[in-house]
């Protein structure tokens, strides 16, 4: 079951810092850079299957205390940043989360088949009247 985002919020960290890029004199100035810590283990709301689901799927993002770090520093407002740093969390939790279909594996129907043939068998006879005569 995916949480809700105030139940996201209760159970993160946020960091801020100093970001670089557009912004001038304000990128001296403010903290806009926010970074989102999640704790997978603590979280209440997941299920011990879908902790363990997460650990797999995550295990290249997770650092080695188990913390999924999450980085937005896109705009000049520490307010948005955190906005988008949620959603990205939801965001990845969604698609985490997701259990692919198992494929059923199906067979070439018969009249398929045979329409391939009849087909070929055409494209062969066609072919076979543009050559010229033997003198056999």
């Amino acid at each position: 079951m995916l949480p809700t985002r105030e139940e996201i919020l209760k159970s993160v960290a946020f960091n801020t810092s100093r970001s670089g890029g557009k912004g001038g004199q304000n990128v001296n100035k403010v903290s806009s850079k926010v970074e989102l810590i999640f704790n997978l283990e603590n979280s209440e709301y997941l299920s011990d299957e879908e902790k363990l689901i997460l650990k797999t799927r995550l295990e290249n993002r997770l650092d080695s205390e188990g913390l999924l770090h999450i980085v937005s520093q896109e705009d000049r407002s520490q307010l948005l940043n955190k906005e988008k740093t949620v959603a990205k969390l939801i965001d990845l939790l969604k698609r985490s989360l997701i259990v692919q279909k198992k494929r059923k594996p199906t067979k070439i129907p018969k009249a398929v088949i045979q329409k391939r043939l009849r087909n070929k068998s055409v494209n062969a006879e066609r072919k076979e009247t543009r050559k010229k005569p033997g003198f056999d």
